[in-house]
Parts: structure tokens; C-alpha cells; sequence
């Protein structure tokens, strides 16, 4: 019987040290990433891989910055096509390649996809998500602030553009991925939370006004879509602490739906950190009574056999 297990792996997992994130070294990273997804296939799970970009879409919005007297403009949902175009891209290779060597007879395919928002989200007037890289050149904070971005402190990590992050209503390609999963491909998908677009009232679609889908909220409707078995996010910890940084820091081998409500009312998770991925986990946990994981992509593979890792379930679980 196949199982279906949604991946969501991190933009800066394609960033692992400060200073190193030229081409070749995401390459090298998403290489290293891709041994532990084989691995998972290896042990007979269908997998569909989804990643952030925020480091990437920074890049091209500063090169589109620097270029501005000499080509046109970026807007932010093609800067979205395109990171998906290349992060897809790198993991497809990295992937195969990987399948090669062990000897495992699998396709991957990147699906260029769009998230679908309202165009009344609340989000708009608030934005939250941070978008680009870190900034502590204080006269580049109050040029980007002249420019209208909204600029703050980001979850304790330095000052960030920020810009609206709406709920994510409707995944577009679902079909098309359901179909490609069902085939046995090993499909990468809902890059940096999917492009955001929005519906006239013809159903014609259309980019949104500027924003940016949080990526684990995006993969967390796509495994609901695709009724998967098992929800995962990789991340920098191997697992959720609360108390985190400290005396009383404790590592969690497991939540329940009603604990983690609990430590979120409690304040134990940062905004812009870890609580967008405990709310995207209990998102799913609540809608298809499955099980969510979170984890280090170097502890994937012992972790999904109970060895690790931070696991959210069902109340009665």
C-alpha cells in the first residue's frame, strides 16, 4: 500500500553558512538534502518535496534593484516563478541522481505552482512575512522604509522587509500532482508557499497584489488536498523545544493537538519562527487525523521510524 509523505524543506536549508550562498553552494546543499528524501523513497514512501525562497527571491529582488537603469523590473509573482523554476530544478537533478546511485527506477518532476488567496484577506493591511535577507545597514533600512516596505525586527534575527502574507485558500495544480503521485513520480511542488493568485469573477486567475504564501502553511493545505499520511517540515532543530533558550528548555518527543494549543497560548513559539509551523501542523493534524513531524533534514530517516523528532497527533492519539 503506498504512503504519501509532503515534505517541506526551508529556503535557508539551501543556505547552511553565512557568506556561502553562491549557486554552488545551494547546489551542494540541496544535494546533501536530497540523500535523505531518497532514502525515504528507498523505504517505500511516495514523496512530495515543497521549499521556501525567501533568500532567493531577496537575491533577485536586490539584483532587480541594481538593474533598474538598464532592464525592466521583476514583479514579485514571476520572482516566485522563477525560484521555483531553479530550486525546482536543483532538486530534480539532485534527486535523480541520487535514484541513479542507488539503483531505485524513479521520476521527479517540478510543477510550477500557484496558491490561490482572497483578494479581501485582512493580511494585505498587515504585513508580516519576511521576505529577502537580514539588514543592519541602518541607512538601507530607512531607504527600503522610503520605498514603502514595511521594515522590522524578524522574530529576534535581525530586521527584514516584510510583506502580506494571506491564507492560502486553494492549491491549483492539485490534480495534476495527485495524478503525477499516483504514477510513482517523486514531485516537487509549492515552492516558497506557491505563487499567490487570485480569482475574478469569471474564474479567470491573476497574479494578487504583492504578497507571499507562508510556505508551511501552503504544504500543510497541499497534504490535506492530497489526503497524505504523513505532514513533515524540516527544519534548523531536530526538535520543538519549549522554554526554548532557557533553564527550563525542554526538548518535546511529542504533542498532542490540545498540548500544543497549550504552549501556543502560552507564548513558547515565535511568530516569524516556529509558530507558523506548529499552526500549519495542527492545520493538518485537525483535518485528516493523521500524524505531523518536525525535524532536522539530517535526522529525516530515524525520525520517521519514532526515533526522533518532534511529532504532533490527534488528541485520542
Amino acid at each position: 500500500m503506498k504512503k504519501v509523505a509532503v515534505v517541506a524543506v526551508g529556503g535557508n536549508a539551501l543556505i547552511r553558512e553565512k557568506g556561502k550562498h553562491h549557486i554552488e553552494h545551494q547546489f551542494n546543499a540541496v544535494r546533501e538534502t536530497a540523500k535523505h528524501f531518497a532514502k525515504m523513497v528507498a523505504d517505500g514512501w511516495d514523496v512530495v518535496v515543497t521549499h521556501g525562497n525567501g533568500p532567493q527571491v531577496g537575491f533577485i529582488l536586490r539584483r532587480a534593484e541594481l538593474s533598474l537603469k538598464e532592464v525592466h523590473p521583476l514583479p514579485l509573482d514571476i520572482i516566485g516563478a522563477h525560484t521555483q523554476g531553479s530550486i525546482g530544478y536543483m532538486l530534480q537533478q539532485s534527486l535523480g541522481n541520487e535514484f541513479h546511485r542507488l539503483g531505485i527506477d524513479k521520476q521527479t518532476c517540478a510543477v510550477v505552482t500557484q496558491s490561490l488567496v482572497d483578494k479581501n484577506d485582512p493580511a494585505f493591511q498587515n504585513p508580516t512575512k519576511g521576505i529577502g535577507g537580514y539588514i543592519d545597514d541602518e541607512e538601507l533600512i530607512e531607504e527600503y522604509r522610503s520605498q514603502g516596505w514595511t521594515v522590522e525586527d524578524d522574530a529576534g534575527r535581525g530586521f527584514r522587509r516584510k510583506i502580506a502574507s494571506p491564507k492560502p485558500l486553494e492549491i491549483v495544480e492539485t490534480k495534476v500532482i495527485k495524478r503525477l503521485v499516483d504514477e510513482g513520480v517523486v514531485v516537487i511542488a509549492v515552492g516558497g508557499g506557491g505563487i499567490p493568485v487570485i480569482k475574478d469573477a469569471n474564474g479567470d486567475l491573476s497574479a494578487a497584489p504583492p504578497a507571499v504564501i507562508d510556505k508551511d502553511r501552503g504544504t500543510a493545505l497541499l497534504a490535506m488536498e492530497l489526503n497524505a499520511d504523513i505532514f513533515v517540515i524540516t527544519t534548523a532543530v531536530e526538535k520543538i523545544a519549549i522554554n526554548f533558550n532557557t533553564p527550563d528548555e525542554k526538548w518535546l518527543d511529542q504533542m498532542t493537538v490540545s498540548e500544543a494549543k497549550r504552549y501556543m497560548a502560552e507564548g513558547h513559539f515565535k511568530p516569524g519562527s516556529m509558530l507558523p509551523k506548529v499552526e500549519a501542523m495542527l492545520d493538518y493534524v485537525e483535518t485528516t487525523g493523521n500524524k505531523a513531524l518536525v525535524t532536522d533534514p539530517d535526522h529525516l530517516p530515524q525520525a520517521l521510524k519514532g526515533e526522533t523528532g518532534t511529532w504532533i497527533v490527534p488528541d485520542e492519539a
